[in-house]
């Protein structure tokens, strides 16, 4: 009989420890079921790529859906419909959607060298400097950058703007139009300018130097940052760490991303290289320099209404990025 009683608690604890087993199991099962999944917007060869070349995609305590998009404007369309989580986009495409506004925030970027964003023209151009833009045609996206630079290179030469016609035209109608001759000057940004110089033989007369900041925001949605702040904070991370890997391996980056985007590596290598694309904390600098170009647009007609750009970031993520 004691050798009965004493095997009855053996068979009870090996039925717990069996039944706790299965429930961590089912714990284990249940997390991985309703792990958080971050939905990120990209362009082909964006940050996707960046991540995976620089050794950064692996082992995510989270998971993320990418859909790859043509260009900025769609990301920010479907982070306005709530498509999305985090995207990325230029910082005045970014002011132009907020205003009107889109639930979303800047929580990250990177700084480029404003001399990557250039106004070219053709090599047989007659046009020597900005103060020969008097009556020429200059093509540039509309409401964008290029319209940006095109009015505040005109004003650093003393050239009202009705001197000039704007052309609004996206890159590549732009490029052929200025090849053709049917514009005098294209206002544009890498890789644009190192395909034109490189392989179009255009030139720089003026660029961005003391007019545009350069940056590229990383944008998440209100929602994504009140329900998914560890991710979406993680995420930005890495991409501040791949960013860092990029600028010591400007090669290599430049190989892979050929491989992915089918533009010529000796292209995106001028173009990282003139770039210098760097991590940004977004802290009170920052936001008066964006004030202070918003503020531009706002006086340039490119933005509706005056924003605080103080309301329209969230300082928090990059903080902590950088500690």
């Amino acid at each position: 009989m004691r050798i009965r009683s004493h095997a009855r608690p053996v068979s009870v604890m090996a039925a717990f420890m069996l039944a706790a087993g299965l429930t961590l199991v089912s714990a284990a099962a249940a997390f991985a079921a309703d792990a958080v999944v971050l939905r990120v917007g990209d362009q082909k060869g964006g940050n996707r790529a960046l991540l995976e070349i620089a050794g950064l995609a692996q082992d995510l305590p989270y998971r993320i859906v990418w859909s790859e998009f043509p260009a900025a404007a769609p990301i920010l369309e479907a982070l306005n419909a709530g498509a999305l989580d985090v995207g990325y986009t230029g910082d005045l495409s970014f002011l132009t959607v907020h205003a009107a506004g889109a639930p979303i925030k800047a929580i990250g970027g990177t700084r480029s060298d404003a001399r990557s964003q250039a106004i070219l023209v053709r090599e047989d151009s007659p046009i020597r400097s900005a103060a020969d833009l008097t009556g020429k045609r200059i093509a540039g996206t509309r409401g964008g950058w290029g319209q940006f630079l095109i009015r505040a290179t005109l004003e650093k030469a003393g050239i009202k703007p009705e001197a000039a016609t704007f052309a609004p035209l996206n890159p590549v109608d732009a490029k052929v139009a200025l090849m053709a001759g049917s514009v005098d000057a294209w206002a544009v940004w890498e890789p644009y300018v190192s395909f034109a110089i490189l392989k179009d033989k255009a030139r720089p007369i003026a660029d961005g130097a003391g007019l545009t900041p350069t940056i590229t925001f990383i944008v998440a949605s209100d929602s994504a940052i009140a329900t998914k702040r560890a991710a979406v904070q993680d995420l930005l991370n890495r991409l501040n760490k791949a960013r860092l890997w990029s600028l010591d391996h400007l090669a290599a980056y430049a190989r892979t991303t050929s491989t992915l985007t089918k533009l010529p590596e000796d292209v995106l290598l001028s173009a990282y290289t003139a770039q210098r694309t760097s991590p940004i904390v977004i802290d009170a600098a920052i936001v008066k320099e964006i004030q202070e170009a918003s503020d531009r647009a706002t006086r340039y007609g490119l933005l509706s209404k005056r924003l605080d750009v103080g309301h329209a970031v969230d300082r928090s993520f990059t903080a902590a990025a950088s500690n």
